[in-house]
C-alpha cells in the first residue's frame, strides 16, 4: 500500500464504527486526520462530510474516509463538493470498483447497514486499490 494519509469523521450514527477504523488505520501506521464527531451527540452529518472533503480537495489528506447511519447522507454531502468522487459502498466489490474505475477518494459507509468486520473489509479493500487509468481516466474526466 502506498503512503496515504486519509481524513475520517462521523456523524452520531457512524461514531462506534469510525472508532474502529481509526484502531485498523493505527494497526497498519496508516497517518489519519480525525475530524469528528468526538461524542455520540447528535450532530449535522454535512458539517463532518464538508471537513473531510475539504481536506481531500486542499491535498492535505489523500483520500477521505465518512461514516453515518446508512452512509446515504455523508455520500450526497461530500458529492456537493467539486472534485470529490464519494461512493457508498456496502460490498468488497463495489469497494474495489469505486477506486480501480470510479477513483473515488472518499469512502462512505453505513454503521446501519453492514456489519463492523465487513466494514473493516471495505476499508482494507478500498485503501489498498489503486486507480487504473486508461478508459476509466476518461471517464473520471468526464465528471470533471
Amino acid at each position: 500500500m502506498e503512503h496515504l494519509k486519509v481524513a475520517i469523521g462521523s456523524d452520531h450514527g457512524g461514531f462506534r464504527y469510525k472508532d474502529s477504523i481509526i484502531d485498523y488505520l493505527k494497526l497498519r501506521n496508516i497517518e489519519y486526520v480525525d475530524v469528528g464527531t468526538y461524542t455520540p451527540e447528535s450532530c449535522d452529518y454535512p458539517v463532518i462530510a464538508r471537513k473531510v472533503a475539504e481536506k481531500v480537495i486542499s491535498g492535505e489528506v489523500d483520500r477521505g474516509i465518512l461514516v453515518c447511519g446508512t452512509g446515504i447522507g455523508m455520500s450526497i454531502s461530500a458529492n456537493k463538493v467539486h472534485g470529490i468522487r464519494a461512493a457508498l459502498c456496502c460490498d468488497t466489490y463495489s469497494a474495489r470498483v469505486s477506486r480501480a474505475h470510479n477513483n473515488a477518494n472518499i469512502l462512505c459507509l453505513g454503521e446501519r447497514v453492514i456489519g463492523e468486520h465487513l466494514a473493516l473489509d471495505i476499508v482494507d479493500i478500498w485503501l489498498k486499490t489503486g486507480f487504473e487509468g486508461g478508459r476509466h481516466k476518461r471517464r473520471v474526466d468526464i465528471i470533471e
